[in-house]
């Protein structure tokens, strides 16, 4: 294979002009440079590009084949010049995003929206996991970032912003006796518990919040998404544990009443979580940039 993509792009020049003087000049060479070059590249190939003629050049047989390929080429890579710019400019790009499912609605989705205001050509993909879930992807180069709670403890990924999001016991008007509080963790563990799916991270916080007071804490309805644990609570099944921007439509209205404790639960951190040491995307650093700047 021919190294010298120079001679190529000269020959190409040859061909179209037909000439190599007016090649030389749209080139900004001389003519002996043009001439030198393309008989290089005729020894390299082994084949006469063109026919000399009194008053220019005519491609060969040979030479017509040749330029076909290289026009194509050079085609080929004025498309990937552009493609290169639109991404450079953020005209173009993707972004794959993880995030846990009780994190998307108050912390993905206005950054989100404030990323495609900004930058609407970018596509953006959204997968919905748990954080260990998500954290496994991250590592596969499958995620560029990933919402997750903390803490990770993994010597692949990192932590590049991260934001608070307070957690409140809340249930239905069926409850409002136990409004008046505070209520300990074992007068809780006497109600009807609407937790998350067993492993899941926000259950694991629960746990480890009763676990704390030396309580232990059994579902009564064990449900998969935070939406179904405030729609069961506010039809009145039991008493659940929901982050407190998720369900302030709720309370404002009083379909759900947040029940204060005697141990206030801790606030949970968020953290974006990407790879460590593994370049990101020119869209996928836009959006991380536009998170941190957000803290």
């Amino acid at each position: 294979m021919v190294s010298h993509t120079e001679w190529y792009r000269i020959f190409l020049y040859a061909a179209e002009a037909s000439n190599l003087t007016k090649a030389a000049q749209q080139l900004h060479m001389t003519q002996p440079s043009v001439s030198y070059a393309i008989k290089q590249l005729e020894e390299t190939l082994g084949v006469t590009l063109f026919n000399r003629l009194p008053k220019g050049v005519q491609l060969t047989e040979e030479g017509k084949v040749l330029y076909r390929h290289v026009r194509l080429a050079f085609e080929e890579l004025g498309a990937a010049e552009r493609h290169m710019n639109n991404l450079r400019q953020l005209h173009e790009g993707i972004v794959r995003i993880g995030a846990n499912g009780a994190i998307i609605r108050d912390s993905v989705l206005p950054a989100l929206d404030a990323f495609q205001d900004r930058y609407p050509d970018i596509h953006i993909q959204l997968i919905q996991d748990q954080s260990s879930s998500i954290v496994d992807r991250l590592k596969k180069g499958e995620l560029d970032l990933g919402f997750v709670h903390l803490p990770v403890s993994d010597d692949e990924i990192e932590i590049v912003a991260s934001r608070i999001s307070p957690y409140c016991v809340v249930a239905g008007t069926a409850f409002e006796e136990y409004a008046d509080g505070p209520l300990s963790a074992e007068q809780l563990t006497k109600l009807p518990l609407l937790l998350l799916s067993s492993g899941s991270s926000t259950r694991k916080y629960v746990e480890r919040w009763f676990q704390s007071q030396g309580m232990e804490a059994k579902a009564d309805f064990e449900l998969s998404s935070l939406d179904m644990l405030a729609e069961f609570a506010e039809r009145g099944y039991g008493v659940t544990f929901l982050p407190r921007a998720f369900i302030a439509s709720g309370i404002s209205r009083r379909s759900l009443l947040e029940l204060r404790t005697e141990v206030p639960l801790p606030d949970r951190q968020i953290g974006i979580a990407a790879r460590k040491q593994a370049p990101l995307s020119i869209a996928a650093e836009s959006f991380r940039d536009l998170l941190q700047a957000q803290q």
